[in-house]
Order: C-alpha cells, then structure tokens, then sequence
C-alpha cells in the first residue's frame, strides 16, 4: 500500500483465495469414516454488502451467477440476506463433491466479475455425532484456511471443546486456521 492510499484511508482488499477450497473434497472421506460427520447438502458463500453503486451493477450479475452455478452443477442455488446486511449464496446438493464444486464456482464468478475482496468465508454444514445438532466448517477466503464451528444450540454460544476436538483430528487432512481468535462464529446463517 502506497503512501497516498494510507493518507488518504484508501485500501485495496486482498483477493480471495480459492485454492485450498477443495481439500475439503479429500478429508470428506475422513470426516465421515473416522468423525461420524456426515454432509447435511448444504454450503454457502458469505461476502461483505456492496456499496449503492456496485449493488445496482452486481444485481443483475448475482442473479445470472446462480442461474448457471444451478445449470452447471445440478445444484440449488439461492441469493439470501441475513440480519447484518450480508450477501449469502446457498447451495443444496446431496452429492458432496457436486456442492463443494459449486462453492467453489460461486466463489470463482464472484472473484472474476470483481467481488473477491468482499468474499468473506464458506460455510458446510454436517450432521454431527450428535444427531440434534449441526456442526460446520468454514472456509476463510482471505487466508485460504478452515475451521470447525459448532454452536450449541443456546444464544451466541459455541461448543469449544469439540471445536478442538474437530481441529486435532483434520489438521492433517486441512489446512486449519492457526490462530484461535480468527475462527469466527457464523451464527444464524440463513442455510434454511
């Protein structure tokens, strides 16, 4: 960043890392052989609103976006807002590979069309061991690592145990988030 854009509080966002996404398709075996988590068929994008003008402009994109992320995939694909504001682009599909797939389409035709600075994380939801909860992994774009993220249940709360539980078991299959105070809750995500 060059002088200018520091005195004038101008900053250009770092692009979106797309590359690791897919290692998720790998470790999908592991979670479900030796994790008992199983894909619950859903997955979603989440990226930062846009501005007045953008938005007129990216409107009309979005919504071709999710017409052949749905045509080439099989998947289903929907434009969501959750209560902050924020885009979410859900995905359903029962096959595992066909929605990390379109996860990682969405998230390349969002980056390509000019939006990979406001990708924020990817969001799989599993059925966990215990059958009345969902657990997640999220993927965060700006540093191309994942964590796990398991609420449960009550307001805003997590379970951080199995969080570790989660990262020591896929440290090897996944490239895990290093730093603790990264691994952002994704409460309330509209995936319904």
């Amino acid at each position: 960043m060059g002088l200018g854009n520091i005195l004038f509080g101008k900053k250009k966002l770092s692009g979106a890392k797309l590359d690791k996404l897919f290692a998720l398709s790998t470790a999908h075996v592991q979670m479900q052989a030796e994790l008992g988590l199983r894909s619950a068929g859903a997955a979603a994008v989440v990226f930062k609103p846009l501005s007045a003008g953008d938005f007129m402009r990216a409107e009309q994109e979005l919504d071709e976006l999710l017409g052949v992320a749905a045509a080439s995939s099989g998947s289903e694909v929907r434009r969501r807002q959750d209560s902050f504001g924020f885009q979410w682009i859900v995905v359903r599909d029962n096959d595992f590979e066909d929605l990390v797939t379109s996860v990682h389409l969405v998230s390349s035709e969002l980056s390509a069309r000019g939006f990979g600075g406001q990708l924020l994380a990817a969001l799989f939801a599993f059925e966990g061991r215990a059958a009345e909860r969902t657990e997640y992994l999220v993927y965060g774009f700006k540093r191309g690592t994942f964590w796990p993220f398991v609420p449960t249940g009550k307001e805003q709360e997590r379970d951080n145990a199995e969080e570790m539980r989660l990262k020591n078991e896929l440290e090897g299959e996944l490239p895990i988030e290093p730093e603790l105070e990264r691994w952002l809750g994704l409460f309330d995500a509209p995936l319904a």
